[in-house]
């Protein structure tokens, strides 16, 4: 327990946080970053003192710091943690501290406004992994409501940031990455969209100017929720600079009554030198939860690029043997298997499978499926609806909207009411009894529309809040019925992918495009927040069907090698050389998975982005993968030089090309060290590199790395 004003120093996994209980009147996070070590009583006070800002003409007398939550009753001009009101009343808060729980990593604020009736519990806790954690639970304590407008954990950061990272997209090319100057002002990114959306950024980061993966201090902050939330960077004319990661609500969808709480999503922050760094604090943590998966992640086939709505079942088990011939591990049945559904304008919300396609159930399937030693997968998009089914017709009540008229529709579809009670019971009935009748391992969950005037029928108030509480509650009833039950977060491809959903979920679909050249960009940028194993990551197609690009095998597999692999392509066109060549990568894969799904994932900066070098080190170093990939043409002829990142330094290691192949033209000399082994130490390649191999464009080779 924390007595008097002394800092509180909290350490965990390298990191170091340290609080300041000086400030009025709450505490101010005084230092967020590397681990300081042991520091006594007496450094870590002047250490806060250092902290305090100086009164400076024309500002207040009383300057203003960041405290845990910044409020303008302080003095705080900036963005305030706390916005709300009693009809207009109590706008202005001060809450203030009454009590301090700590331990070695762990710290509990107590803050109450006795005028104001309000009380706030502040949460902060260093992981093992050395995340911050942030979370603030707000209570009324008084007789009228109070409506909560906004409330944002906000995290310091260094002075020295002076350059802004987050990312933007769409459709089909999610997580697509923009740069800023961190300047003086607000740099807000909100998503609207019911959920996290395409173009949400899955972090916002501020560091050094040219920060990269390899190098460069930097700071960053997620929010852990699936729905509506915002993430902002601020940096004040004072020089305070900070960033804010919390939920965003819409006009009047949280009220508190009297003794009601309202709690943030956990705000979480990492840091680190280089972005590879503080991405690998992401992933130990995930990888830490009692939950992880902890099997060998199965190999996927997914029927849908194969077949899409033609569910011919002659044509179905044909593609099951085939993936079962190349080593596929889980079969995967997608859209166009329930009631009414021959194309995506009906059907959703009927989840009976339709007798007309499949007369015996899909019981026969399953068998044949199970028979070859494959388990079998089934897609689902519960939280969607047709106007062209039973469910709508029977009860358009259960449908999200803001007016009597219904929303916009998005591809057909408009979406179900989770937070009603009685939609909720529906769907877990539903889902539970597919689950009992059929042997299903695996449900592929989809969400293919963004929510727009997301309110209650009944109550006409907006319901984004309590739609993910609601959604999250079914996922841990679904799985708590059906121990073992394995499921995908896919959302039109990659547009809800958060910690939040991961906390119930064991994938995420990293995007809907299954072009390699496309999938590099969008891979890097979700691996800042996920690791390889629960990014689906399907190798497809020669002819890839989302942008017409033509890749070779090699390329589109090797993409997909760091991630959990799979396959999306019509394997009954395939001859059997073709099948074979499937089969390498398959074998390739699993001989490497536990590496790829336990090592640490790198990317190195190249000098352009006419060139990918990317790759999975394993925890002791002692072996490692990486491919290098020709994305375009460059400028210089040969590329030059690459490194390769996140090696041991003093050991040394043979390298030798595992898959691809280096072209040898008319005019072209063979490549020296791609002939045989080659053995240099980590710091060599690190430093020095390798002369890169000549490759046309969209072209890929895979280099293994063992200990010499």
């Amino acid at each position: 327990m924390q007595r008097g004003t002394d800092p509180i120093h909290l350490r965990n996994g390298g990191t170091s946080v340290v609080l300041s209980l000086d400030y009025a009147p709450l505490p101010a996070i005084v230092h967020w970053g590397p681990d300081l070590g042991e520091v006594g009583a007496d450094e870590l006070a002047a250490m806060a003192l250092a902290a305090i800002p100086q009164r400076v003409s024309g500002g207040i007398d009383v300057p203003a710091a960041l405290t845990l939550i910044p409020q303008e009753s302080s003095g705080w001009l900036g963005t305030p943690g706390l916005a709300g009101h009693r009809d207009g009343r109590d706008f202005s808060t001060r809450l203030a501290t009454v009590d301090v729980q700590t331990d070695a990593a762990t710290a509990t604020i107590t803050a109450r406004d006795d005028a104001a009736r309000l009380e706030a519990t502040i949460e902060l806790e260093v992981t093992a992994s050395g995340l911050f954690r942030q979370r603030i639970t707000l209570r009324n304590l008084a007789d009228a409501p109070y409506s909560v407008v906004a409330l944002t954990p906000f995290f310091p950061v260094p002075a020295i940031a002076d350059q802004l990272l987050d990312t933007t997209g769409r459709h089909l090319r999610e997580r697509s990455p923009q740069r800023h100057e961190f300047t003086i002002g607000t740099h807000l990114r909100e998503s609207r969209r019911g959920r996290p959306g395409a173009d949400a950024s899955l972090v916002i980061a501020a560091g050094r100017r040219g920060f990269g993966f390899e190098r460069g201090m930097v700071h960053a902050v997620h929010t852990a929720w699936s729905g509506n939330h915002r993430l902002l960077a601020e940096r004040l004319p004072t020089g305070e600079s900070s960033l804010g990661a919390g939920e965003l609500l819409a006009p009047g969808e949280v009220v508190l009554e009297q003794d009601e709480s309202y709690a943030t999503p956990w705000a979480i922050g990492s840091w680190g030198d280089g972005l590879t760094e503080l991405s690998s604090r992401f992933h130990r943590e995930l990888r830490a939860r009692p939950q992880h998966p902890r099997r060998p992640r199965p190999v996927t086939l997914n029927t849908w690029e194969a077949v899409y709505f033609d569910h011919d079942r002659e044509k179905i088990d044909e593609l099951a043997r085939r993936a079962a011939s190349v080593g596929v591990e889980r079969f995967v049945l997608d859209d166009g298997w329930f009631l009414g559904r021959r194309d995506d304008t009906a059907g959703l919300g009927d989840w009976w499978v339709d007798e007309t396609v499949w007369p015996d159930g899909l019981g026969p399937l399953i068998e044949t499926v199970t028979s070859l030693g494959m388990e079998f997968g089934l897609w689902v998009e519960p939280e969607m609806v047709n106007l062209d089914s039973e469910l709508a017709r029977n009860h358009p009540d259960w449908i999200l909207r803001g007016r009597d008229d219904l929303p916009v529709p998005a591809r057909q579809q408009y979406v179900v009411d989770l937070a009603n009670p009685d939609a909720w019971q529906y769907l877990l009935e539903r889902l539970d009894a597919l689950l009992a009748e059929y042997d299903i391992a695996y449900l592929k969950w989809d969400h293919n529309r963004d929510l727009l005037e997301a309110g209650s029928a009944h109550t006409g108030r907006a319901r984004v809040h309590e739609n993910v509480q609601a959604l999250y509650r079914l996922l841990a009833e679904l799985k708590r019925r059906h121990p073992g039950l394995e499921i995908e977060s896919c959302a039109s491809g990659g547009a809800r992918v958060d910690l939040g959903i991961l906390e119930h979920t064991d994938r995420i679909w990293t995007s809907d495009t299954l072009d390699p050249i496309e999938r590099l960009q969008i891979q890097r940028y979700t691996g800042i927040l996920v690791p390889a194993e629960m990014m689906g990551a399907h190798l497809t197609s020669p002819e890839v069907h989302t942008t017409g690009r033509t890749v070779q095998l090699d390329t589109s597999a090797g993409v997909a090698l760091f991630g959990h692999f799979g396959v999306e392509w019509d394997l009954t066109t395939l001859d059997d050389a073709g099948l074979a060549r499937v089969r390498e990568w398959v074998d390739l894969h699993k001989r490497h998975r536990a590496l790829i799904h336990t090592g640490t994932l790198v990317h190195g900066d190249t000098r352009d982005d006419t060139t990918d070098v990317r790759g999975v080190v394993a925890g002791d170093a002692a072996s490692a993968l990486f491919t290098f990939t020709q994305v375009t043409t460059s400028v210089t002829h040969p590329p030059g030089r690459f490194t390769l990142p996140g090696l041991d330094p003093d050991r040394r290691y043979a390298v030798r090309i595992a898959a691809g192949r280096v072209d040898h033209g008319p005019g072209q000399s063979t490549l020296p060290w791609a002939e045989q082994p080659i053995v240099l130490t980590g710091r060599q390649l690190g430093t020095a590199g390798l002369q890169a191999p000549v490759l046309f464009p969209g072209q890929l080779v895979l280099l293994e790395l063992t200990t010499a």
